[in-house]
């Protein structure tokens, strides 16, 4: 199972750190300044959240390094899961607060929080219900 949870890691891991990455650079452009209290605000939340992503989603490699040749696989298989369980939230939520001030900027309009709104929902269908649906209908008891 160690494997199977390093390759997913993997794929999670490269999109926060492209992410994380990009959301570091808007600081230092002109257009920050211009930016309203609130579009700041959500900024510095979600420069915060991609950070703490960040950091869940690298945690299982760093755990995987300090316990090698220990014999708690177990232990760490299981740790590992949650952080990258922890991380997919967080990135949820990173990708969520980066969506909202992007189209804020972008469009100042209304509709912004139903367009944010519809993403996510099809970011916790995509991540959460099917893969739950899917565990119930096709576990055997």
């Amino acid at each position: 199972m160690w494997g199977e949870l390093i390759q997913e890691v993997r794929v999670a891991q490269t999109g926060v750190q492209i992410l994380f990455g990009f959301l570091l650079t808007v600081v230092f452009t002109p257009k920050y300044a211009q930016l309203e209290h609130v579009d700041q605000v959500i900024y510095i939340v979600t420069v915060v959240l991609g950070a703490a992503a960040t950091g869940a989603l690298i945690g299982p490699v760093a755990l995987h390094r300090v316990v090698a040749g220990r014999r708690v696989k177990p232990e760490a298989v299981r740790w590992a899961a949650r952080l990258t369980f922890v991380g997919l939230v967080l990135l949820l939520a990173t990708m969520t607060a980066a969506l909202l001030l992007i189209l804020r900027v972008a469009t100042h309009d209304g509709y912004v929080p139903y367009l944010v709104s519809g993403v996510v929902m099809w970011y916790l269908l995509c991540w959460f219900a099917l893969p739950m649906w899917t565990r119930h209908r096709y576990t055997s008891h």
